[in-house]
């Protein structure tokens, strides 16, 4: 399964001080604003997303058609591909894509532990 960029999405309680101290860690900014409550934080190819106010704990992310610069892939699993193979699994979901829909779209579950995966498509594929 083709899963596309991952990062994590840290719940912070103070966006600027995050920020400040993932810059000293060698991160700068690629995304997102402090308007906006969210910054997207990049080193090389490793992705923190820094979200204040937005939701409760921390979350793993999956971005389907992209890679770790927010380029579209040429090829990729669209996110309802994935989901059927998961249900398929018995793979049970807190949120599911319309699979008459095509286009930008998300998935949720929750892995065993009970950590939070979000699978984040915003891209269409090339034959859309």
């Amino acid at each position: 399964m083709k899963l596309g960029a991952f990062s994590v999405s840290l719940s912070v309680k103070d966006l600027e001080v995050s920020k400040i101290f993932y810059e000293q860690l060698g991160f700068t900014v690629f995304a997102g604003s402090m308007e906006m409550n969210y910054l997207i934080m990049k080193s090389d190819s490793t992705l923190i997303g820094l979200f204040q106010g937005m939701f409760e704990g921390n979350i793993l992310t999956f971005n389907p058609g992209w890679d770790a610069d927010a380029k579209t892939l040429a090829q990729f699993e669209d996110v309802r591909d994935i989901q059927k193979r998961l249900k398929a699994q018995g793979i049970a979901l807190n949120l599911e894509a319309d699979e008459n829909e095509s286009g930008p779209a998300s998935i949720t579950l929750v892995d065993p532990d009970g950590n939070a995966i979000l699978f984040d498509q915003h891209t269409n594929k090339a034959s859309e």
